[in-house]
């Protein structure tokens, strides 16, 4: 029996073969990208910060352990749906092991409660024991996602100085933390930039933000 996503796309009652990891919640199976169903991992080029303020390439990271857990094992996914990009979007099982489940435990990715309440508890849990990405400061990826979509999440974590331009053409940088830093977004093809410290802003001609 096939089932229709919904994009139109037919599914298959299984996919079975070798899993290659892609990043936190994509997977390649039997040629076919894979979508994992009910979890959001933090996208690969995604920053979190510790505690302690410093800055840490968390993306990159879980990217990594759910390569060590799960790349080059069988597994078995049933897909329930196609997303907009083209990927199927499936429950897949390593081992008999719920490969979602196992990830939000581990605190290597969000209970994705938009789409589905599967994984609500194994996330209250790996928060309440600070598991993962729980011991650290950092957006949702989807807020992740939308930020750098508006050019409003700085691409390298160490250097968050946003260079507007305004509509007088008057070059401003903004600091974290003052009154128009979030709203701003940097726009590149405009000659907009990000900056690294405030000496290079002012030696590229732009001004510090009155607040």
């Amino acid at each position: 029996m096939l089932a229709l996503g919904l994009a139109g796309a037919a599914l298959a009652d299984s996919i079975d073969g070798t899993l290659r990891v892609v990043d936190g919640d994509t997977v390649d199976v039997a040629g076919v990208r894979v979508r994992l169903h009910g979890i959001d991992a933090p996208e690969r080029d995604q920053p979190c910060t510790t505690l302690s303020g410093q800055n840490w390439a968390c993306g990159d990271w879980v990217t990594r352990r759910v390569h060590d857990l799960f790349d080059g094992r069988a597994a078995r996914c049933t897909p329930l749906d196609v997303d907009r990009y083209g990927r199927t979007v499936a429950r897949c099982t390593v081992g008999q092991r719920d490969m979602g489940q196992v990830l939000v435990q581990e605190g290597l990715a969000y209970a994705y409660r938009k789409y589905s309440m599967a994984y609500d508890l194994d996330e209250k849990a790996a928060v309440i024991a600070d598991r993962g990405i729980h011991g650290f400061i950092m957006d949702s990826p989807a807020r992740y996602r939308l930020t750098r979509i508006e050019g409003r999440s700085a691409p390298d974590p160490d250097c968050r100085i946003k260079g507007n331009i305004n509509a007088d053409g008057v070059r401003i940088y903004h600091l974290p933390g003052q009154a128009f830093y979030e709203r701003t977004g940097i726009r590149p093809e405009k000659g907009e930039r990000w900056f690294c410290s405030e000496a290079q802003a002012r030696a590229s001609g732009w001004r510090p933000a009155r607040r």
